[in-house]
Protein backbone atom coordinates (compact mmCIF):
# COMPACT_ATOMS: atom_id res chain seq x y z
CA UNK A 1 0.00 0.00 0.00
CA UNK A 2 1.23 3.44 -0.75
CA UNK A 3 1.84 6.27 1.07
CA UNK A 4 -1.04 8.23 -0.36
CA UNK A 5 -3.28 5.04 -0.31
CA UNK A 6 -2.69 5.02 4.10
CA UNK A 7 -3.23 9.26 4.45
CA UNK A 8 -6.25 9.67 2.63
CA UNK A 9 -9.54 9.67 4.35
CA UNK A 10 -11.38 7.08 4.69
CA UNK A 11 -14.82 6.77 2.25
CA UNK A 12 -18.11 8.15 3.31
CA UNK A 13 -20.65 5.40 3.73
CA UNK A 14 -24.29 6.07 2.01
CA UNK A 15 -26.18 5.76 5.52
CA UNK A 16 -23.78 8.02 7.31
CA UNK A 17 -24.05 10.83 4.68
CA UNK A 18 -27.90 10.34 4.38
CA UNK A 19 -28.02 10.76 8.81
CA UNK A 20 -25.73 13.94 7.91
CA UNK A 21 -28.14 15.26 5.46
CA UNK A 22 -31.21 14.32 7.71
CA UNK A 23 -29.84 15.96 10.23
CA UNK A 24 -28.97 19.09 9.06
CA UNK A 25 -24.90 18.79 9.09
CA UNK A 26 -25.28 18.28 4.86
CA UNK A 27 -21.64 18.65 3.78
CA UNK A 28 -21.29 19.62 0.37
CA UNK A 29 -21.60 17.26 -1.90
CA UNK A 30 -19.80 17.25 -5.78
CA UNK A 31 -20.72 15.36 -8.04
CA UNK A 32 -17.77 14.52 -10.38
CA UNK A 33 -19.65 12.29 -13.15
CA UNK A 34 -20.57 13.34 -16.25
CA UNK A 35 -23.57 16.63 -17.16
CA UNK A 36 -25.63 14.08 -18.86
CA UNK A 37 -24.88 11.61 -16.12
CA UNK A 38 -26.00 14.13 -13.37
CA UNK A 39 -28.55 15.41 -15.43
CA UNK A 40 -30.11 11.65 -14.89
CA UNK A 41 -30.25 11.33 -11.59
CA UNK A 42 -28.40 12.78 -8.55
CA UNK A 43 -28.10 13.36 -5.09
CA UNK A 44 -30.64 16.24 -3.91
CA UNK A 45 -28.84 19.02 -3.70
CA UNK A 46 -25.50 18.16 -5.15
CA UNK A 47 -23.44 20.01 -6.91
CA UNK A 48 -21.87 18.67 -11.35
CA UNK A 49 -17.94 19.07 -11.34
CA UNK A 50 -17.22 16.87 -14.15
CA UNK A 51 -14.32 14.96 -13.42
CA UNK A 52 -12.16 16.34 -16.80
CA UNK A 53 -12.90 19.87 -15.60
CA UNK A 54 -12.12 19.83 -11.95
CA UNK A 55 -8.75 18.14 -13.32
CA UNK A 56 -8.20 20.78 -15.55
CA UNK A 57 -8.97 24.13 -13.12
CA UNK A 58 -8.00 22.49 -10.36
CA UNK A 59 -6.20 25.52 -8.94
CA UNK A 60 -8.85 28.21 -9.47
CA UNK A 61 -11.55 25.64 -7.85
CA UNK A 62 -9.38 25.22 -4.94
CA UNK A 63 -10.75 28.31 -3.18
CA UNK A 64 -14.54 27.51 -3.50
CA UNK A 65 -14.14 23.62 -2.41
CA UNK A 66 -13.26 22.85 1.63
CA UNK A 67 -12.35 20.08 3.51
CA UNK A 68 -15.94 18.58 4.59
CA UNK A 69 -17.22 18.56 0.69
CA UNK A 70 -17.56 14.93 -0.29
CA UNK A 71 -17.16 13.71 -3.63
CA UNK A 72 -19.11 11.17 -5.78
CA UNK A 73 -19.49 9.95 -8.97
CA UNK A 74 -21.40 6.16 -10.14
CA UNK A 75 -19.37 3.88 -8.30
CA UNK A 76 -16.29 5.65 -6.55
CA UNK A 77 -13.82 5.56 -8.77
CA UNK A 78 -13.93 8.72 -10.76
CA UNK A 79 -14.25 10.23 -7.42
CA UNK A 80 -11.09 8.70 -6.06
CA UNK A 81 -9.61 10.16 -9.24
CA UNK A 82 -10.79 13.98 -8.23
CA UNK A 83 -9.94 13.44 -4.22
CA UNK A 84 -6.43 12.49 -5.84
CA UNK A 85 -5.98 15.31 -8.23
CA UNK A 86 -7.23 17.95 -5.86
CA UNK A 87 -5.65 16.66 -3.01
CA UNK A 88 -2.22 17.58 -5.38
CA UNK A 89 -3.48 21.48 -4.80
CA UNK A 90 -4.00 21.13 -0.80
CA UNK A 91 -7.43 19.58 -0.60
CA UNK A 92 -6.48 16.28 1.63
CA UNK A 93 -9.48 15.75 3.18
CA UNK A 94 -12.50 15.52 1.19
CA UNK A 95 -14.12 12.35 1.16
CA UNK A 96 -15.34 9.78 -1.40
CA UNK A 97 -18.69 8.66 -0.92
CA UNK A 98 -18.44 4.61 -0.36
CA UNK A 99 -19.77 2.92 -3.58
CA UNK A 100 -21.10 5.89 -5.17
CA UNK A 101 -24.23 7.21 -6.44
CA UNK A 102 -25.06 2.97 -6.66
CA UNK A 103 -24.41 2.69 -3.08
CA UNK A 104 -26.95 5.60 -2.43
CA UNK A 105 -29.73 4.42 -4.32
CA UNK A 106 -28.90 0.68 -2.78
CA UNK A 107 -29.61 2.94 0.42
CA UNK A 108 -32.73 3.63 -0.51
CA UNK A 109 -31.74 7.36 -0.30
CA UNK A 110 -33.60 10.54 -2.18
CA UNK A 111 -32.35 10.06 -5.68
CA UNK A 112 -33.35 13.18 -8.30
CA UNK A 113 -34.62 11.93 -11.33
CA UNK A 114 -34.14 13.42 -14.66
CA UNK A 115 -34.18 11.69 -18.44
CA UNK A 116 -32.64 8.71 -18.25
CA UNK A 117 -29.45 8.14 -20.11
CA UNK A 118 -26.58 5.36 -20.25
CA UNK A 119 -23.49 5.91 -17.90
CA UNK A 120 -19.94 6.17 -19.00
CA UNK A 121 -19.20 2.70 -17.70
CA UNK A 122 -21.99 1.29 -19.65
CA UNK A 123 -21.30 3.47 -22.64
CA UNK A 124 -17.26 1.95 -22.61
CA UNK A 125 -18.74 -1.66 -22.56
CA UNK A 126 -21.32 -1.41 -25.82
CA UNK A 127 -18.90 0.55 -27.56
CA UNK A 128 -15.47 -1.92 -26.54
CA UNK A 129 -17.54 -4.86 -26.95
CA UNK A 130 -18.76 -3.48 -30.19
CA UNK A 131 -15.64 -3.36 -31.82
CA UNK A 132 -14.55 -6.49 -30.80
CA UNK A 133 -17.56 -8.27 -32.28
CA UNK A 134 -17.65 -6.44 -35.50
CA UNK A 135 -13.42 -7.07 -35.67
CA UNK A 136 -13.36 -10.87 -34.92
CA UNK A 137 -16.28 -11.36 -37.70
CA UNK A 138 -14.44 -9.04 -40.35
CA UNK A 139 -11.18 -10.80 -39.48
CA UNK A 140 -13.10 -13.67 -41.61
CA UNK A 141 -12.46 -11.83 -44.30
CA UNK A 142 -9.67 -9.01 -43.71
CA UNK A 143 -7.36 -11.20 -40.89
CA UNK A 144 -5.31 -7.94 -40.51
CA UNK A 145 -8.17 -7.11 -37.97
CA UNK A 146 -8.26 -8.91 -35.47
CA UNK A 147 -5.37 -6.84 -34.20
CA UNK A 148 -8.65 -4.03 -33.88
CA UNK A 149 -9.42 -6.62 -31.31
CA UNK A 150 -6.24 -7.15 -29.74
CA UNK A 151 -5.85 -3.31 -29.36
CA UNK A 152 -9.06 -2.97 -27.59
CA UNK A 153 -8.28 -5.71 -25.23
CA UNK A 154 -4.77 -4.17 -24.33
CA UNK A 155 -6.91 -0.68 -23.95
CA UNK A 156 -8.67 -2.79 -21.45
CA UNK A 157 -6.39 -4.53 -19.38
CA UNK A 158 -4.19 -1.10 -18.78
CA UNK A 159 -7.72 0.38 -17.71
CA UNK A 160 -8.10 -2.44 -15.32
CA UNK A 161 -4.30 -2.17 -13.89
CA UNK A 162 -4.85 1.91 -13.55
CA UNK A 163 -7.92 2.02 -12.78
CA UNK A 164 -8.09 4.74 -15.31
CA UNK A 165 -9.75 4.71 -18.63
CA UNK A 166 -9.00 6.33 -21.61
CA UNK A 167 -11.70 5.20 -23.92
CA UNK A 168 -14.43 6.67 -21.22
CA UNK A 169 -12.64 10.19 -21.25
CA UNK A 170 -13.20 10.30 -24.70
CA UNK A 171 -16.83 9.41 -24.62
CA UNK A 172 -17.23 12.04 -21.87
CA UNK A 173 -16.21 14.57 -24.25
CA UNK A 174 -19.28 13.74 -26.99
CA UNK A 175 -22.27 15.98 -26.80
CA UNK A 176 -24.53 13.20 -25.52
CA UNK A 177 -22.72 13.36 -22.53
CA UNK A 178 -22.23 16.86 -21.52
CA UNK A 179 -25.64 17.30 -21.34
CA UNK A 180 -26.83 21.19 -20.62
CA UNK A 181 -23.56 22.55 -20.55
CA UNK A 182 -21.24 22.58 -17.01
CA UNK A 183 -18.14 25.11 -18.04
CA UNK A 184 -15.78 26.48 -15.48
CA UNK A 185 -17.67 29.67 -14.57
CA UNK A 186 -20.65 28.14 -14.07
CA UNK A 187 -19.35 25.72 -11.51
CA UNK A 188 -17.64 28.29 -9.86
CA UNK A 189 -20.92 30.61 -9.75
CA UNK A 190 -22.62 27.92 -7.97
CA UNK A 191 -20.13 26.61 -5.98
CA UNK A 192 -19.76 30.59 -4.71
CA UNK A 193 -23.35 30.49 -4.21
CA UNK A 194 -23.64 27.62 -1.63
CA UNK A 195 -20.76 28.37 0.33
CA UNK A 196 -22.29 31.98 0.57
CA UNK A 197 -25.71 30.59 1.61
CA UNK A 198 -23.41 27.85 4.34
CA UNK A 199 -21.26 31.18 6.05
Amino acid sequence: MSTSDTTRPAPLEATALRELIESGRAPRVLDVRTPAEFESSHIPGSYNVPLDLLREHRRELRDQLDEDDVLVCRSGVRATHAQQALAGVGLSDLRVLDGGIMSWQAADAPITRGVPRWDLERQVRLVAGSIVLVSVLASVFVPQLKWAAAFIGAGLTVAAVTNTCAMGLMLSKLPYNRGAGCDLDRVVGQLRGSATERA
